[in-house]
């Protein structure tokens, strides 16, 4: 199957398993996939997520929702660029999510990283997705 845009694919299971309550959903595998979920690991927004494999042996992430009291902990989940416009910002003008209570995601020459991580490095790139 042709997917023009994996990375929103990915975020569009994970806000759909969540609104239907599910402890964890299954992406194929890359490796931007992974560097955005360590992000998100990393920010508490999820569990964790390990790598597997499908029955037709293909590679898949297996993300672990994380949830309190019952609510999901990502409250909004949004893709900001996208294959057909992407979005670029400097360092000093990378996007606040709700006055600094959300997070957003970058893919920097240094990696992908928080806006907060990519401040304090001072370097700016593509601005991935943004979570609250």
């Amino acid at each position: 199957m042709m997917m023009n845009d994996p990375l929103g694919d990915m975020l569009t299971r994970i806000r759909n398993a969540q609104l239907r309550g599910k402890s964890t959903v299954r992406t194929p595998a890359s490796k931007l996939r992974a560097w955005v979920l360590d992000v998100l690991k990393d920010e508490g927004y999820i569990r964790g997520y390990e790598r597997t494999t499908s029955a037709a042996g293909h590679p898949e992430l297996e993300i672990s929702l994380k949830y309190y009291e019952g609510t999901p902990v990502i409250r909004e989940i949004k893709r900001v660029s996208k294959p057909g416009r992407r979005v670029y910002s400097g360092s000093q003008d990378l996007p606040s999510v709700r006055q600094g209570l959300g997070v957003s995601i970058v893919s920097t020459p240094k990696g992908v990283m928080s806006d907060a991580a990519a401040r304090s490095a001072n370097v700016g790139g593509e601005v991935l997705c943004t979570v609250f």
